[in-house]
């Protein structure tokens, strides 16, 4: 069974930075995808960047450029680092894990973004940019 832990989040001022990680356990597949969503009050669930298990990337707009996603498959951890957070930033950020049967399609792992179509996520941690 696959189960998926963050640890990272706080509060920051505008501008600063915050290391999200997640740690996944029980993940046997060769290849998958692997996400960091995240969800402001009173909003929907967004897809903020995706990699899959050839390492192939995809963000969201508003994150493009300051935020990292990364694996490290011998730590099985799911790493976001986020530089000069702004206020629209602040949410739940959770982790989420899907396996696949054949190598990673990119059409796919674009779609992740929008559809949240995992079939494992984590309990979530918070991020709060504030002044």
């Amino acid at each position: 069974q696959v189960h998926l832990v963050e640890s990272g989040g706080g509060s920051v001022e505008p501008g600063g930075s915050l290391r999200l990680s997640c740690a996944v356990s029980g993940l046997t597949s060769r290849y998958y995808y692997m996400a960091w969503y995240r969800q402001a009050p009173g909003k929907e669930r967004e897809g903020v960047a995706v990699i899959d298990s050839g390492g192939s990337t995809n963000y969201a707009d508003s994150v493009n450029g300051r935020f990292t996603i990364s694996q490290d498959k011998a730590e099985n951890t799911l790493t976001l680092q986020m530089n000069n957070l702004k206020p629209e930033d602040t949410g739940m950020y959770y982790c989420a894990v899907d396996s696949s049967s054949t190598w990673p399609d990119p059409l796919r792992r674009y779609s992740l973004l929008g559809n949240a179509d995992f079939a494992h996520w984590g309990q979530g941690t918070q991020v709060t940019v504030s002044s």
